[in-house]
């Protein structure tokens, strides 16, 4: 019965990981048009992150019996959190997309380091087989070695860096944080994200645009619904799996973002592209199948 239960709670968190992946594979379109508006990453991350974060302190702090013992865990989740998605935000407003996309995809070697340093999760073969299939099919998406290592990096490239260095850290402390229930996980993500928004604010160039009446339902929908949706399902899959393993299976999301860029965006796959998505798939279905090891 037990083991019945454990199989049923790793599917859900294995289709909870894919459908966030989807979810945040999509976002660039959102920011994108709020960037059309003028926004900038500061102060989108603050109206939609932060909001949800205000509005939802209430229940957060109704929680504090439950998170009290692991509070250190918890606060490094919303300042990972926080500063991983003001990164993420940033990239994705100002940098071309698939560019940003494939270096926030160094997050599932972070995410397997981690996870070794941290729970001692053992690098089994098929696990460095996906993290490497990962990798490799993320740099045939954009062109090939030669077209990476072509192009200076820029500062938005050492931005997408961060993004998915935090992130991985995010997914961490999140497993790390056992005990502590998901939803104060999930707010505190968004807590983290409204405070170093607000922090930045000042530091932008173009500081707090006004904002439409039009554009803050907009703004309101986003981050009470998509952005909920995809923090609420990262993090169930993230404690319910190795860090190694859940890294690995986000790379959906940069799949999400290739075919929506295809149909929305009119961009086109060549064949070497073609080849890194089916990397890409291939090394997310393969740690899916994969048997959870210690």
């Amino acid at each position: 019965m037990h083991g019945s239960r454990r199989h049923d709670d790793t599917r859900y968190a294995v289709v909870a990981l894919i459908a966030g992946g989807l979810l945040w594979g999509l976002t660039w379109m959102p920011i994108k048009h709020f960037g059309g508006h003028g926004l900038t990453g500061f102060t989108l991350t603050l109206a939609t992150y932060g909001v949800v974060g205000v509005l939802t302190l209430p229940l957060f702090l109704a929680q504090r019996a439950r998170w009290q013992q692991q509070w250190p865990a918890l606060l490094l989740v919303a300042v990972f959190g926080g500063l991983a998605n003001l990164c993420f935000v940033v990239a994705l407003m100002d940098g071309p997309v698939m560019r940003v996309m494939l270096l926030f995809y160094l997050a599932p070697i972070w995410g397997v380091i981690g996870g070794r340093l941290f729970f001692g999760e053992r690098l089994t073969a098929p696990r460095l087989l996906a993290v490497g299939m990962a990798v490799i099919g993320a740099i045939l998406v954009l062109g090939g070695p030669e077209t990476l290592l072509g192009a200076a990096l820029t500062w938005l490239d050492f931005v997408a860096i961060a993004a998915g260095l935090l992130y991985a850290g995010q997914n961490i402390a999140a497993r790390a944080a056992d005990q502590i229930p998901l939803l104060s996980k999930s707010l505190s993500v968004f807590i983290g994200c409204g405070i170093v928004g607000a922090i930045g604010i000042p530091f932008a160039e173009r500081g707090f645009v006004p904002i439409s009446l039009t554009l803050a339902l907009q703004l309101g929908a986003f981050g009470a619904i998509w952005l909920m949706a995809a923090v609420f399902a990262t993090l169930y899959g993230v404690s319910r799996l190795e860090a190694g393993r859940a890294a690995v299976l986000i790379v959906f999301e940069l799949v999400a973002a290739v075919v929506s860029a295809m149909v929305i965006a009119g961009e086109r796959l060549d064949a070497m592209g073609w080849t890194g998505a089916a990397l890409i798939s291939g090394a997310a279905l393969l740690e899916a199948r994969a048997t959870p090891s210690n």
